[in-house]
């Protein structure tokens, strides 16, 4: 529906907006109030506009004549469910055409894709939204004119009839998140002044487009123009597009996303009337308008942003509406086609084990394997969205390393989502690599994740793929496998020495018999508890047998020791309580040294007290060295 609201002049408004927009960029930059600057933003707008008073309310709709020309309200709902509202974003207003974008997205879901093409086309149809005229084999243009709505109601009507409206006005109530009204006057003024609709109708039921009865399918769609809405329940109703389909105030999804992807293309190409191409040149956001003075626009995975202003240009758009999205868009570079991003980014770190390990503390033998093998296992973590160009790039990365390690590790932790495209992109990628040499090992991928939903389609038959939910985990099951491999893979149960111990290099065996006799022989069942955080730290534990896991309260592992290891031995620098839980998980047996004993026992060598203190920092010093290597790899620095 349209209004012959006045036309206004767009080289003087273009030149006035400059002079706006660096006005509202100075008071949003220098501002002091403690507001969110996207909220401050919207107040400037709507004290830049509202003293805008060109244009004049839909004058073919009488009832819509009524309107107070003074309303003016803005509404932005982001993706993750917060609202912004300023002006009068509550004030009730009739949806009029703006209902043809979500009748559109509700008739695609209920009869399905192919129902819905057969009887509406998807093509701008360079007529006035009111236009008789149909494609060239008796279609609609598109869904967003009257011809292409009143199909879409009558295939609503055709599927659940005598319930036809109370489908659509729960489905809009839906994306708003909340039930909705009729105008009850604004209804009874559109049937009453709707002879061209009535003919546009029976002109389509003369091709076919509409069954049944017209007036029932005019009552429909006379209906679901005249829904009560507010600007906040169109910023709301938007996000949920631009949230793939899921309201993202209440979380309910409300429609599939490839009806999403179908409504917003027909909203960019046919959404604001005949200004729909100006609009995507200039402003570039998915966008429906109606004659009631409501405008919405959709940013795809950004926000939704609604805005009510019942003053109309000469193409039935409301004038404040549209300098706001324009000044959106401008302010802000929205267009959905200026857009940048580097697909190198998406990979924050792509290393073998040259210098680095798992938390897993390795006997000298392994770790000279380990260091042997390093190229063996890749690692490559992943940051960000993952769209089909990331995945191309990440997959021509791993296909290109000169080397075919036996191992590839690739972690989504940080990657929040993945497109269906670049799914099946990686599956091909994993096919491509997946060998009997090599094995596939995925982490960070929580199974209730939309990431592992939406590649588990893909991956789900591919070979030798492995996963597990801690990086550490992967690496420490991949170090694990080249010990077992290369013939250093040791018994834990085997008891070793004092003089095996690292920390006790160099010491005289005397010295090493004398300790052994200061120390109490200790013994724990698998899970027990050896050590716990916040304790007094008396003692110094030298692991003769067996496997214990330092981890925090919260079960974060620090490190995985094995016999002819030690544990507690920070006690002697950071203090005398212990800051980590220590954990037997297998049968353990260790010798418990008094740390009062072990001081002693330096004071009377002094020569292995100072040979202690550098084995100790030696060991610390490789620490450090893996960390940094770490820190490296993952700044840059």
């Amino acid at each position: 529906m349209g209004s012959p609201g006045r036309r206004h002049d767009r080289a003087r408004g273009g030149a006035a907006m400059n002079d706006i927009q660096r006005n509202i960029e100075y008071r949003v930059t220098h501002g002091h109030q403690r507001r969110p600057p996207l909220s401050r933003f919207l107040d400037q707008c709507l004290a830049a506009f509202k003293d805008d008073h060109s244009g004049a309310a839909a004058n073919y709709i009488p009832e819509l004549t009524k309107a107070d020309p003074k309303h003016f309200g803005v509404a932005l709902a982001t993706t993750d469910g917060h609202v912004y509202d300023v002006g009068d974003s509550t004030v009730p207003f009739t949806i009029q055409s703006i209902s043809k974008a979500f009748v559109f997205a509700l008739a695609l879901e209920t009869v399905g894709v192919d129902r819905v093409e057969a009887k509406i086309g998807v093509e701008p149809s360079g007529e006035a939204f009111n236009s008789i005229r149909l494609t060239a084999d008796n279609r609609p243009f598109n869904a967003m004119v009257n011809a292409g709505a009143i199909a879409c109601s009558g295939i609503i009507h055709g599927a659940v009839a005598d319930d036809a409206f109370e489908a659509i006005r729960t489905a809009l109530g839906r994306f708003a998140g909340r039930s909705l009204d009729v105008d009850e006057a604004v209804f009874a003024s559109e049937a009453a002044t709707g002879d061209r609709n009535r003919a546009i109708a029976y002109m389509l039921r003369n091709h076919g487009v509409v069954d049944g009865e017209v007036d029932a399918v005019l009552d429909v769609y006379f209906r679901q123009c005249s829904i009560l809405v507010t600007a906040r329940d169109l910023a709301i109703m938007a996000a949920t597009l631009a949230n793939r389909g899921v309201n993202p105030v209440t979380g309910e999804r409300v429609v599939a996303p490839h009806v999403v992807a179908r409504t917003l293309s027909v909203m960019t190409s046919s959404g604001m009337y005949d200004y729909a191409g100006e609009w995507i040149y200039r402003v570039g956001i998915p966008a429906k308008s109606g004659v009631g003075g409501g405008i919405i626009a959709a940013l795809p995975s950004q926000f939704g942003l609604g805005t009510f202003s019942p003053l109309l240009d000469s193409h039935g758009n409301s004038v404040r509406g549209v300098k706001v999205c324009e000044m959106m868009s401008t302010q802000f570079d929205l267009h959905v086609l200026n857009r940048a991003s580097d697909v190198r980014t998406t990979i924050i770190a792509d290393y073998d084990m040259n210098g680095l390990s798992s938390r897993r503390s390795r006997l000298p033998h392994e770790q000279t394997i380990l260091h042997e093998r390093h190229q063996d296992i890749r690692v490559l973590e992943l940051v960000g969205a993952l769209s089909f160009a990331t995945i191309d790039y990440i997959s021509r990365q791993i296909l290109a390393s000169p080397t075919r390690p036996q191992f590839v590790i690739v972690d989504f932790r940080r990657a929040p989502s993945i497109t269906v495209g670049a799914a099946r992109l990686f599956a091909d990628c994993l096919r491509e690599i997946a060998s009997p040499e090599t094995t596939i090992i995925l982490t960070g991928l929580d199974t209730t994740s939309s990431v592992w939903t939406t590649m588990q389609r893909w991956i789900g038959e591919l070979p030798k793929i492995r996963m597990f939910a801690l990086l550490d985990d992967a690496i420490e099951w991949a170090e694990d496998q080249l010990i077992y491999r290369y013939g250093g893979y040791g018994d834990t149960t085997r008891k070793t020495e004092l003089r095996d111990q690292a920390l006790l290099a160099g010491l005289p065996p005397e010295h090493l018999k004398e300790l052994s006799e200061l120390a109490i022989e200790r013994r724990y069942p698998a899970g027990h508890k050896i050590i716990a955080s916040g304790e007094k730290a008396s003692s110094l534990y030298f692991l003769l047998s067996g496997m214990v896991s330092v981890k925090l309260p919260s079960g974060v592992r620090l490190a995985t020791l094995v016999q002819g290891m030690q544990f507690g031995e920070m006690a002697l620098i950071e203090g005398r309580r212990r800051h980590a839980d220590v954990w037997a998980d297998t049968p353990v047996v260790c010798l418990e040294l008094p740390i009062d004993e072990f001081e002693r026992f330096c004071e009377r060598h002094p020569a292995s007290g100072e040979r202690f203190s550098r084995n100790l920092a030696l060991i610390l010093a490789k620490r450090l060295i893996q960390a940094n290597t770490k820190v490296e790899l993952l700044t840059g620095y």
